[in-house]
């Protein structure tokens, strides 16, 4: 069994989106680890606040069909425009970490902002610190304690989960 990290953000629509985002990964690999939620502001446009967490997951599914399965829940949850990076979205799933796999393609393992983007390192240290980065060689914790914090504005935010 691998242990997939995915990382999970809606800026519209945003508690409904990822709980269905939650539950939707709920039924395709069973249990969910989640790190508390996030909020920051959308990079790379103007838009409204994101929230952010990550997952770990575990499956014997494959990167690219796991992959394949993100990008359709993403449809499923009203994503049209996959070419557009940077964007507002109901929902965003990507796959951050594939056990320690490193993969150009079919998706690109581990994501290369990992370390740039404090909505993904910060939950990602939360679940994971003493993980290493599979190419930087670091934990998640010491990237996220050596992270510039006046990069990017984020906070945890309370999150009412549904029972």
């Amino acid at each position: 069994m691998a242990r997939v990290f995915i990382s999970i953000g809606s800026n519209i629509d945003r508690q409904a989106q990822i709980v269905a985002g939650v539950r939707a990964l709920r039924n395709l690999y069973g249990k969910v680890t989640l790190s508390s939620v996030y909020e920051c502001e959308p990079v790379g446009f103007v838009g409204d606040h994101f929230y952010n967490l990550v997952a770990e997951v575990q499956t014997d599914v494959g990167p690219g069909q796991v992959g394949q399965d993100l990008k359709a829940l993403e449809k499923a949850h009203g994503r049209i425009d996959f070419s557009k990076k940077f964007s507002a979205r109901k929902l965003d799933l990507d796959i951050l970490l594939y056990d320690d796999q490193i993969l150009d393609a079919p998706v690109q393992i581990p994501r290369d902002e990992i370390p740039e983007n404090a909505y993904v390192l910060w939950p990602l240290a939360e679940l994971a610190p003493d993980l290493l980065h599979p190419v930087l060689n670091k934990s998640y914790q010491q990237l996220w304690q050596e992270y510039d914090k006046n990069k990017q504005i984020i906070r945890k935010v309370p999150f009412n989960w549904p029972e």
